[in-house]
């Protein structure tokens, strides 16, 4: 009697959200490498005011590994224009008739993200976030996984980030 071959899971199928007016350009190869391990990000986006001159540096990063900037312009000083256009596509995503994707990876460090992190794992889909080590306890606690950035904000953009362990 043969053994039926060792059947693998298929990867996840993953969407990366990335808030990129909290986080830096430098968190993205760590947050890369932990989705390449999960599955396949087949949604890249990321989410900003960019005609901001200070997001200038996120170009390169874009462009290299394909992730679609979403402009988000600010009307008003202080509204969270881009965090409820992340919001919004998100659940988009998890309620669409035929979901395209198994996971999120949510990259921020905002509480904004707890409702729609827990809104997802109550549907059984898995959210993987990412953030700086000060990230909302009550986000952290809503995804699956937290992957701590370190050196991630606007104003440390130079010194490259890894993950802690």
């Amino acid at each position: 009697m043969t053994q039926p071959p060792f059947l693998f899971p298929p990867p996840l199928r993953l969407a990366l959200l990335i808030d990129a007016e909290n986080m830096s350009w430098t968190c993205c190869e760590p947050v890369m490498r932990f989705a390449a391990e999960r599955g396949r990000l087949l949604i890249r986006r990321a989410y900003a005011d960019w005609t901001n001159p200070h997001l200038l540096s996120w170009r390169k990063v874009l462009e290299t590994h394909v992730i679609r900037p979403v402009q988000q312009f600010h009307y008003r000083h202080g509204k969270n224009a881009s965090d409820s256009a992340l919001i919004m596509d998100m659940m988009e995503m998890l309620h669409a008739p035929q979901r395209k994707v198994d996971g999120f990876c949510i990259v921020s460090s905002d509480s904004d993200y707890t409702g729609v992190a827990t809104r997802a794992r109550e549907a059984d889909v898995p959210v993987y976030g990412f953030g700086r080590p000060d990230a909302a306890k009550s986000f952290v606690a809503a995804c699956n996984e937290f992957g701590y950035l370190n050196g991630c904000t606007q104003a440390a953009a130079a010194a490259p980030a890894g993950a802690n362990p």
